[in-house]
């Protein structure tokens, strides 16, 4: 029987329900010590002075480190821009500098957690503060206060441009034009297990750190890097990892690990609490979005001109790649001859901004798909039927000006999503007829589409080594792969494509987990790239070692590695390129009541459809698909991440509101949409973070529906409904 296409239960099911399965906070060392982190607990300031002493002779204390303690202070998955320790006696400049409240100052190592913790209280910082910008707005002005003086004369970090066509001539063929301005939120990742790891020196000498991540070789790197330590010197291990959500790309606690075990030649240990997690890593980035749009009385659309300001935070982390994608995907999934955008990224003082789910697309797609619906209100069309009069086909171009890859999908998943909820076209006039008391239902549709794998020339690749095992018969395979299992079912479908590959039941599989020490470039789990790129480098190394076998080689061992289709970095002053290899679409359509008296929004029903290439695993593709929607549902509806003057406000999960069982929608139908991709393995795409980009928009537009007022700021808390009803 074959494997691809089969929902075989994961392989990790068993050890992770029974807690068997050792994730980072659960591993321990003979003669391991405690790390605590001092955080600058501020959003701007110059540290004078850090005077160590009475922590270190505190009772347990073994160590304290400050910045003058780091060979090379400084970190960053794009650029290196963040000291991995702030204070003075680095060699670097502007490290003394502290630009938001999860910045680290000091490092604690004892022998217990609670010796570590009490010891941080006794180091004593001098801090002058410093103005804080926590607007992006007023950071972009002339004059505005350089939190970055060394990388240039403004705090706009990021800066793209589309010019296509020519917006005047695209106005003026326009019948009716819709203009908005849309904000979206910063949302906080809150996987279920915080930063955590265990450092120690190995068999052969080379520090280890043993961490949740999503990109072994880039952790190894950036660590290397900063203690000026060859790359072999370094060993990078990922255990179990609950959850990622592209929170985990950037370092967290990586670095002061490494430095800890190798000035102490020692194991240390440290575990964040949920508060140290929430100031101390990324979040989404918040956005603000202008809009101008026009159609012809017919519903084509003509022009779209957009500004685009995302709040980049402290440091660049993935700003410059997650606003590219923003700007990509400004024009949503849809053909327009005209365009004009300006995307920017500024450097503020708050938490930075950094890749989560959807990295950009679902930001830029709230306000294409909220400008989307306006203009089909506008003209009195059904919102189906102009998406499917504008949707993007093959030769038609992006706003980069350039056709997408073949094939292109989104007229598939717009009239499957369409058509498995049974839409009928909607009466653009506010439902007043359905207000027979307070609860008002609504209907709401979207679209979305986003790149599958790394972007705007960089050259894709993974590595994969396959071994087959056995006298006369295969008796075991052995795959490995450095992508980060972080409960998306990574290894399961790495099992099963292994076993399709050489023939054999994905129970005979064995998956060989993240360890730079021992395999070659994975590549980031993200980008929704995991499943093609893996798959593609697993695939020919599968293939490469069953020649051997049946050239009667015992064991059978190949590698390979996969290289994508080129992309092209976009044109600095007109966007042209080809920005990605491979692009996945969803739609979907969903059913919301919305309590007029309490501003309460309740998702009621979810019909999301998501072209997925091939679905490897249908029930893991399920999965991923339900657990993007209630994702989502909590980024639009629930989770109001607060901040004032840099300062975060919900570092806590109790004022932090998560999505619960009681608040996911009553049912959410997942509609498989098959259309093979060329280049990816057995015709599979991307899918991780494709069924997140619609959702908001769509909860937007059925809000609408309901009460008659469009909303386009979120979430969209009761407050926030309240007030645009009128009511307070």
């Amino acid at each position: 029987m074959p494997a691809i296409g089969q929902s075989i239960p994961r392989v990790d099911a068993r050890d992770k329900v029974t807690g068997k399965a050792q994730y980072s906070g659960d591993l321990s060392m003979r003669g391991m010590l405690h790390m605590k982190i001092l955080f600058a607990e501020r959003p701007h300031a110059c540290i004078k002075n850090i005077r160590t002493g009475k922590a270190e002779a505190a009772p347990g204390v073994v160590a304290v480190f400050t910045g003058k303690d780091v060979p090379v202070n400084e970190y960053g998955l794009q650029i290196p821009d963040q000291p991995v320790l702030c204070g003075p006696g680095s060699s670097k400049p502007y490290t003394d500098i502290v630009r938001f409240v999860g910045d680290q100052v000091a490092v604690v190592v004892a022998h217990s957690e609670a010796e570590a913790q009490a010891a941080l209280k006794l180091i004593e910082v001098d801090y002058e503060d410093l103005p804080v910008l926590s607007d992006p707005i007023e950071a972009m002005k002339p004059g505005a206060p350089l939190l970055h003086p060394d990388r240039g004369d403004s705090n706009v970090c990021v800066h793209y441009k589309i010019r296509k066509g020519n917006i005047e001539e695209g106005f003026a063929k326009a019948d009716v034009i819709v203009e908005g301005e849309y904000r979206t939120p910063a949302q906080e990742h809150a996987y279920l297990q915080p930063e955590a790891g265990l450092s120690y020196v190995d068999e052969e000498g080379r520090i280890t750190v043993a961490c949740g991540g999503q990109w072994t070789n880039a952790d190894r790197d950036s660590i290397a890097h900063a203690l000026n330590l060859p790359e072999e010197r370094i060993r990078v291990i990922y255990p179990e990892i609950g959850g990622a959500f592209g929170g985990r790309e950037d370092l967290s606690v990586q670095i002061v690990l490494a430095l800890a075990t190798w000035k102490l030649q020692r194991p240390v240990k440290i575990i964040w609490s949920r508060r140290e997690s929430i100031i101390g890593h990324s979040k989404r980035h918040p956005v603000t979005l202008r809009a101008k749009w026009g159609a012809t009385k017919d519903g084509m659309l003509v022009a779209a001109e957009s500004e685009i300001i995302g709040d980049g935070g402290a440091y660049m982390y993935t700003s410059n790649k997650v606003l590219g994608n923003a700007t990509i995907t400004s024009t949503g999934p849809y053909f327009i001859p005209n365009v004009k955008t300006d995307v920017y990224g500024v450097y503020t003082n708050n938490v930075p901004g950094a890749a989560f789910r959807g990295f950009g697309a679902p930001q830029a797609l709230f306000m294409a798909e909220g400008q989307m619906n306006k203009i089909a209100e506008k003209l009195g069309m059904d919102p189906v039927e102009i998406r499917l009069k504008n949707a993007l086909r093959e030769g038609l171009t992006l706003g980069v000006g350039t056709p997408l890859p073949n094939p292109v999908s989104i007229s598939k998943v717009i009239e499957a999503a369409a058509k498995k909820s049974n839409w009928t076209p909607i009466n653009k006039s506010p439902t007043v007829t359905r207000r027979q008391s307070a609860l008002v239902r609504g209907r709401g549709f979207a679209a979305g589409f986003k790149n599958v794998g790394f972007s705007f020339g960089y050259q894709e690749n993974s590595w994969a080594k396959v071994e087959i095992h056995g006298n006369g018969n295969i008796e075991r395979v052995i795959v490995h792969h450095a992508g980060a299992e972080v409960g998306q079912g990574t290894h399961t479908v790495m099992a099963q494509m292994a076993a399709e590959v050489v023939g054999i039941n994905p129970s005979k599989v064995k998956v060989i987990p993240s360890d730079s020490a021992a395999q070659g470039n994975p590549g980031s789990s993200s980008a929704s790239r995991m499943t093609f790129m893996a798959g593609n480098a697993i695939k020919g190394a599968a293939e490469a070692a069953l020649k051997k076998w049946k050239a009667e080689e015992r064991p059978a061992i190949a590698e390979y590695t996969y290289l994508a289709p080129k992309t092209t970095h976009m044109d600095h002053e007109t966007g042209y390129s080809y920005p990605n290899f491979s692009y996945a679409y969803s739609a979907e359509a969903v059913e919301v009541e919305v309590d007029t008296e309490t501003g309460h929004v309740r998702l009621a029903k979810v019909v999301v459809a998501d072209d997925v290439g091939k679905a490897i695993n249908p029930n893991l593709v399920v999965g991923q698909i339900e657990g993007a929607v209630v994702q989502a549902q909590g980024y639009a509806i629930t989770e109001d991440f607060k901040t004032k003057d840099g300062r975060v406000l919900t570092d806590q999960l109790s004022t932090y509101l998560l999505p619960t069982i009681l608040d996911i929608p009553e049912k959410v139908e997942s509609v498989i949409v098959e259309v093979a991709e060329p280049n990816g393995p057995w015709g599979a795409r991307g899918l991780g973070e494709i069924p997140f980009l619609p959702l908001a928009p769509a909860i937007a537009a059925a809000i609408h529906d309901a009460t008659g007022v469009w909303i386009n700021e979120f979430p969209f808390t009761p407050e926030r409904v309240l007030r645009a009803l009128g009511k307070i």
